[in-house]
């Protein structure tokens, strides 16, 4: 089931207009764990008027267990057969904003398929750092129940950033108002599905170019 979305400001027309241009496809966030993904998403949805998914709520719901539960009992193989499963539900769904564990656009190639048939991707792209400042107070992480959780973030970096970069936008996951990283996804959403670049994706395509980008947003080709 959608979770319900708090409720926002009227839709402002460039957000309609965003709308308007998804038609049938879906906004997917991806990257790491604690990178703001669930977060984002909510008030993503809020602005837009889209339904908003949990895809790690819904796995729990389906398999009637929590994910920590899953791996323990069956292994991270068999989460990630249910994990495709459910994101493929949520994709045929209709267009909604869809937030999904860190290694389910990574770890299957018919999943990052069907993202890019049918939706928007949006990659929040987050230093080692930033990430275990947010995630080290919990322990509902699988993936990082090691010896070494820095070392293992780390090293889960390495391998899923170059996936990651496959993305159709990257927007900067840092210390900020939740608020300003939702202005620059619909600023980029607008520019990638609209062809209507606002002063925030503007200024990024200059910064890109050059040294990096103080807004944070970028655009795959």
């Amino acid at each position: 089931m959608p979770e319900s979305a708090a409720p926002a400001p009227a839709n402002s027309p460039q957000e309609a207009e965003i709308s308007a241009a998804l038609g049938r496809r879906s906004i997917v966030l991806v990257g790491m764990m604690g990178v703001g993904k669930s977060t984002i998403g909510r008030r993503l949805a809020a602005r837009l008027r889209l339904p908003f998914f949990d895809a790690d709520v819904e796995i729990e719901a389906a398999a009637g267990m929590s994910i920590p539960d899953i791996f323990l009992a069956h292994g991270e193989p068999y989460f990630r057969d249910g994990e495709a499963r459910v994101i493929a539900r949520l994709l045929d769904s209709g267009p909604a904003v869809i937030a999904t564990g860190g290694g389910a656009f990574t770890e299957r190639e018919e999943t990052r398929k069907r993202i890019r048939d049918k939706a928007v991707s949006i990659w929040l792209k987050a230093d080692a750092d930033v990430i275990m400042k947010r995630v080290k107070r919990r322990a509902d992480r699988p993936l990082l129940q090691t010896t070494d959780p820095a070392a293992t973030v780390s090293r889960l970096l390495e391998a899923r950033e170059p996936v990651y970069q496959s993305a159709d936008l990257t927007i900067l996951s840092r210390d900020v108002p939740h608020d300003r990283i939702v202005d620059e996804c619909i600023d980029a959403l607008r520019a990638r599905v609209c062809g209507n670049a606002g002063p925030l994706a503007q200024e990024s395509t200059a910064t890109t170019a050059t040294a990096g980008t103080t807004d944070g947003i970028s655009v795959t080709p």
